[in-house]
This record gives C-alpha cells, structure tokens and sequence, in this order.
C-alpha cells in the first residue's frame, strides 16, 4: 500500500473523531445556555443593577439623580450602619455553633437502635417550620408577662426589650432550626464513612476522641465543608427572624445590614442607599466565598 493512501486511512478516524468532538460541544453549550440565560436574568443583572442603582438618588416613584458616591458616603457616616455590621459579626461567631452541636447530634443519632427514627423525626422538626414560626415561637417564649422562660427562672426577663440582650435572644432562636440542619448535612456524611477504615483504627487501639479527630472528621469534610459555608451565608443574609421578633429594636439595637437594607427601601423609599447597603453586604459575602472556593480548590488538587 502506498503512503498517500496509508496516511487517508489514518486521517479519516481522525476526522470522524474530532468532528464527534465539536458536536458533543455544541450539544453540551446547547444544554447549558438555557440555564446560564436564566443565572444571568436572575443573578448577574440584579446584581449589576443594584450596583448601578447604589449611585442615584431613588424614591422608587419618580426620576433617578446621580450622586455618585454619596450613599456610601452617608452609610461609613451612619451609627446604625456600624451597628448592624457589629451585630451581623455576632451572627456569625454565634452561628458558628451549630456546625459542631449539629455533629454532636448527628453522632448521637447515628444508631441502630429501636425508635431511633421518631427521635430524628424530632430533632429535624424546627428545620422545617418557618422562620416567621420559629419568631412567633420564641416570641412567646421569652415574653417576661407569661412567657415559659419567666417559668423557668421565676421572674419575667425582657430579652427582647433590653438592647444588651435582643440579639443574642434572637441568635439562640436561630440556631434551633440551623442545628438540624447541619445534624442532616453529618448525618448524610456518616453514611458514606468507610467502615472498614474505622474497623481497622479500633483493632489498632483508636477509640473515643482519637477516633472521631483523626478517622471520623477527616472522611466528613465535605460535609463539614458545607455546614461552615451555609451557616456563614445564613449568619449574614440573617432577616426573617429580626422582623418578626424585634423590627430591628429597641433603638435600632438588633438590626443586621439585611434588615437595615430593607428598612431604608420600604419604610423610607430610599432604593439607592438601601443598594449601597446591598452592594457593601455582598461585598462581604463575596470575599468569604472567594476565601473558602480558593481554599477547596487547593485542597482538591
């Protein structure tokens, strides 16, 4: 056979290859452009928007006016602005409990023993109730006239009428329905645990602490991964309960950059400096996610 046609023979797999290739490309933006039109419609552009809006002077009602800087200006100016990111800071330490309290409970839960399901059942339930519920819950919990805590103590104690205590008040409400959610989070990690790993760690004399430090959580960290990161994210974009429980008060006392936004957008009809608010709280969360996708990417290579 001669070279030329030795070398079309080769060629046309070659071809037939790369042209499989190019469709299954095209196939595969095909399939991504429906949801990356509706990421852009409904992520990018509100974010784009709020940024560009966070430099006018809006009512919601009538023409836009430029003012440049001038919302932020008045925001780094504002008490309450300092106030909300000290009290979103507490959120975030605070919050940072249910992670671990969640495995506690996901290690407690991880049995084969008879009615084990009813107690999850039980543990799971705040996850699912509402926020507004989970308000109007511990509302009356800590009301001082009839509330169950004044039984508890034996006197009435306004938790939500004392600036020095409203927000660690509403923090403990909110870890109630955060904890089980990361107890499920660990609870899905447990089963996928190597048990041979761990039976191996046991004949070599691991038991209690060593085990859980040194066999266990290793095998747990994506989910570990996951509890941190929607806790930080719930920490910060922290609303539903503040309005329901405290608007914010007394005195602007509990109030986080969230409810801070909505409150300036709302009450006062101001959309720019309620997006300078927007623009500073993503800012925030952006830097963290930036920190912890860095991090995960160093850890997968």
């Amino acid at each position: 056979m001669s070279h030329p046609a030795a070398g079309r023979l080769i060629a046309a797999p070659r071809r037939r290859a790369s042209s499989t290739r190019q469709r299954q490309r095209r196939a595969a933006l095909w399939f991504l452009l429906p949801g990356c039109a509706l990421f852009c419609l409904c992520v990018v552009y509100p974010i784009l928007s709020s940024i560009t809006l966070s430099f006018y002077n809006w009512d919601g009602m009538t023409a836009k006016s430029f003012v440049g800087l001038a919302n932020y200006v008045e925001l780094f100016q504002s008490d309450t602005f300092y106030t909300a990111l000290k009290n979103n800071l507490l959120w975030l330490v605070f919050f940072l409990l249910a992670p671990p309290l969640g495995l506690v409970f996901a290690l407690y839960l991880n049995q084969q023993t008879r009615g084990i399901r009813v107690v999850k059942s039980l543990f799971f339930a705040p996850f699912v109730l509402s926020g507004v519920v989970v308000g109007l819950v511990f509302s009356w919990f800590y009301d001082p006239t009839f509330g169950l805590l004044k039984l508890i103590v034996g006197h009435g104690i306004p938790v939500l009428g004392d600036p020095k205590t409203v927000t660690f008040g509403i923090i403990f409400a909110a870890l109630w329905p955060q904890t089980p959610f990361c107890m499920v989070l660990y609870l899905t990690g447990l089963t996928g645990i190597n048990p041979e790993i761990v039976e191996a760690a046991r004949m070599e004399g691991a038991k209690g602490w060593r085990l859980l430090w040194h066999v266990i959580l290793p095998q747990l960290r994506p989910a570990t991964f996951m509890a941190v990161v929607l806790t930080v994210i719930g920490a910060l974009r922290s609303f539903d309960l503040i309005a329901v429980m405290s608007g914010g008060g007394p005195f602007d006392s509990s109030t986080v950059l969230a409810y801070f936004m909505y409150d300036q957008a709302i009450k006062y009809y101001r959309e720019g400096y309620s997006a300078a608010i927007a623009v500073v709280l993503f800012a925030i969360m952006l830097v963290y996610i930036v920190f912890h996708l860095r991090r995960m990417l160093r850890e997968e290579r």
